[in-house]
């Protein structure tokens, strides 16, 4: 299901869903031509496992603008304790601070670099807040929003007998909407991004999620990969799981090791290329609407499954932060 429970035995990592890497986005921003949105949601079925952003969590967007799958450019985002005096959906009022990491202390996974945004707020409510930075070139938004992602996972689960059902049809995630200046991501055209949520515990910053493509890990590792994945880097990636992969996709969809191999080069290393000179749409960046369910399908199925037969969303804003207004909770009904 995209990335969300991307722990084992589909559960968040560490058991606590405000750490659970949901989805991430890279496309041309709507309204402001040279600028690129970057979007990294977390916490799947918000509020139900987490009312606020995780205050020892680094949640954190990565670039590679040289194509060697190494962060040349980061943005990391840090939240405060939540204070309790929030009235939203959430509860709890936050704020956040956002800094952009470049070189060898992007390639880090702790929050250094330049203040883009200092103690932004954070919006629980129905309307989200836009905030432009002091700094120029930037706008944010921090928040609950409704999940974009679509899919018919209980047909998949039920060995692909369509329901007709969109699982998220009716969940909020946590959003973090950055939009930025490309000329802060590289001279190049092409960029790679990937998110990551690391955790403060015991004196360490631990890595306990990370992704790009959007249901790697929940077709292809087994359930004692996954935390190891998720500590994993990208630029690892290929030595490390192109043959336990390859046989994935030579028992779901009757690949042979060629065929498997040229694959997947589409998804591996984990990083998600968007080249800027070219539309959006997936694998180039990924956009709200891309049907990355039925290409996702498509892959491991050796093309026998094409679809899905879920359409996109429509509650999405067509401007910034272009994620919809959040759902009710509990749900009506």
């Amino acid at each position: 299901m995209s990335h969300h429970l991307s722990g084992p035995n589909l559960r968040s990592p560490r058991g606590d869903a405000r750490l659970d890497l949901t989805d991430l986005f890279a496309f041309p921003a709507a309204d402001a031509p040279g600028r690129t949105v970057l979007i990294m949601n977390v916490n799947p079925y918000a509020p139900t496992g987490g009312t606020e952003f995780h205050p020892d969590a680094v949640y954190r967007i990565n670039i590679d603008s040289d194509g060697d799958n190494r962060a040349d450019v980061a943005y990391s985002f840090t939240f405060s304790a939540p204070n309790g005096g929030g009235a939203g959906a959430a509860g709890a009022a936050q704020s956040v601070t956002v800094r952009r990491a470049t070189g060898e202390a992007a390639r880090k996974h702790e929050d250094s670099g330049d203040v883009v945004f200092a103690d932004a707020p954070v919006s629980f409510g129905d309307a989200p807040h836009v905030i432009p930075s002091p700094y120029g070139g930037y706008r944010l938004s921090v928040g609950l929003r409704s999940d974009p992602f679509f899919a018919d996972l209980e047909g998949i689960v039920n060995n692909f007998s369509w329901t007709g059902k969109d699982a998220m049809k009716d969940a909020n995630v946590f959003g973090i909407a950055l939009e930025v200046p490309d000329a802060d991501l590289g001279p190049e055209p092409t960029i790679g991004v990937w998110a990551r949520v690391s955790l403060h515990q015991d004196g360490q910053l631990v890595s306990v999620d990370r992704g790009a493509h959007p249901s790697l890990t929940a077709y292809f590792n087994a359930e004692e990969v996954k935390d190891v994945y998720n500590t994993g880097e990208p630029a690892d990636d290929w030595d490390t799981y192109r043959r336990p992969w390859t046989a994935v996709l030579q028992h779901t969809g009757d690949y042979t090791t060629d065929a498997a191999t040229e694959t997947l080069k589409l998804v591996l290393p984990d990083v998600l290329r968007y080249d800027r000179s070219r539309p959006a749409a997936y694998p180039n960046g990924r956009t709200l609407t891309d049907d990355v369910t039925s290409a996702r399908l498509a892959m491991i199925s050796g093309g026998k499954i094409t679809s899905d037969h879920i359409p996109p969303h429509t509650d999405l804003l067509p401007v910034f932060p272009h994620l919809g207004h959040p759902h009710p909770y509990p749900p009506a009904g």
